[in-house]
């Protein structure tokens, strides 16, 4: 497949990029920085250097790619932000202009009490203490949702629980349009693995997937 990765500098994407030119993919990563990406990956995929809130900067990018993925997310701690949302925006509607339609986004499990989550998580840890303690940084992925929700394409989005360094496990839980059951941790190769796995399978279209550990 093409695959176009924006965050591809952040941790989940650095991962994302390393698996899918590893799978044999051609990758276009999309970055502000290339220095951000270790240079054994910028030897191996396209490095484009652009404004991922510029439409008309990235719809090159993305253009003829199989599926775009999104691993952007913000780096102001528990400050007010539009990372998420505004860079989905963008990606969407260089997509459509481009005339690409696959697009996946990184979200997080934290945003919501969902069907599958342990009560204790359903009812307490989730709307009491994370909600409250990343507030902003929920509220950035929320409008990123609904923006990927209403752009059209062939959306799906995937919400990890907290994310752990170190090799992936090579293996993930999952739970569509619901929680998985326990799912506090993943690795961040393994969310990008789901990612790739995910690009590939149309049954993930339009619902949004839970993964963890």
């Amino acid at each position: 497949m093409r695959i176009t990765v924006f965050g591809a500098t952040g941790g989940v994407g650095v991962q994302t990029v390393r698996l899918a030119v590893d799978a044999g993919h051609d990758v276009t990563a999309v970055v502000r920085n290339p220095d951000g990406l270790p240079a054994e990956l910028r030897e191996r995929c396209d490095v484009v250097q652009a404004d991922i809130m510029d439409p008309a900067a990235i719809e090159e990018a993305v253009k003829g790619a199989d599926a775009v993925i999104s691993a952007v997310g913000s780096r102001e701690g528990r400050a007010p932000t539009t990372v998420c949302a505004r860079s989905a925006a963008a990606i969407a509607t260089a997509m459509r202009a481009a005339g690409a339609e696959r697009f996946l986004m990184v979200s997080a499990s934290g945003l919501a009490a969902e069907r599958g989550d342990d009560p204790l998580t359903r009812f307490v840890v989730k709307p009491l203490i994370i909600g409250p303690l990343l507030r902003h940084a929920f509220a950035d992925m929320r409008a990123a949702e609904r923006e990927v929700r209403g752009s059209g394409l062939a959306w799906t989005i995937v919400r990890p629980p907290r994310l752990l360094d170190g090799p992936g496990k090579g293996r993930y839980r999952k739970a569509v349009d619901r929680g998985v059951t326990g799912g506090f941790s993943i690795r961040r190769a393994d969310v990008a693995q789901a990612l790739l796995d995910f690009a590939a399978d149309a049954t993930t279209i339009g619902h949004t997937i839970t993964v963890s550990a």
